[in-house]
């Protein structure tokens, strides 16, 4: 009972970590990546789904992805999606196939996107402390209802306490990593 919490409480915080992971993938740097691409959602037949299940996405160059849609009547729709994102991209359309430029960033923008990214890491340290506070509300459960002693309580807080101290150094060494990675030119 005692080991479900805790490892229930890792499991949580792995995934607090993955979805930052990929969270930090969508914001771009100078390169083309198709990954960017991935949360780009376009209606597809009265239902959103990611460009990438209604077109092959791959890279033109460093600075270019190619999006080529399985349909040709999806062209113009695909199109607008990827414009109407938040990516601040600006596709252009040649024939059947659309060319996403990647482009330059300013000093400015890179700026911004940095603290988009603290913003990101932010949120996955609440969650990752949402996670702690939770096992620990369960420990105390289990401790007033007497199916635990004390001495078992403090030892899995402090395992639980260190897994949160991992997860968020984790956090914080992507965070740099990204930071790192978006300040370069």
């Amino acid at each position: 009972m005692l080991e479900d919490v805790k490892k229930n409480a890792e499991q949580k915080m792995q995934k607090s970590l993955e979805a930052l992971k990929n969270d930090l993938a969508k914001v771009r740097t100078g390169r083309a990546h198709v990954g960017l691409l991935d949360h780009v959602m376009v209606e597809y037949y009265g239902s959103m789904v990611s460009v990438g299940q209604v077109a092959n996405v791959n890279l033109g160059d460093a600075r270019t992805i190619n999006v080529q849609p399985y349909e040709k009547n999806m062209i113009g729709k695909v199109e607008k999606a990827i414009r109407d994102s938040d990516l601040g991209l600006n596709p252009a359309t040649n024939g059947d196939l659309i060319r996403v430029p990647m482009p330059m960033l300013t000093e400015e923008r890179r700026r911004d996107l940095t603290k988009i990214v603290r913003t990101e890491a932010e949120g996955a340290k609440v969650s990752i402390r949402n996670v702690r506070r939770d096992a620990n509300d369960a420990l105390k459960k289990m401790l007033k209802d007497k199916e635990i002693s004390e001495d078992d309580e403090h030892r899995a807080q402090d395992d639980i306490q260190k897994s949160t101290d991992k997860a968020v150094a984790e956090v914080d060494k992507m965070l740099q990593v990204k930071e790192v990675e978006l300040m370069a030119v």
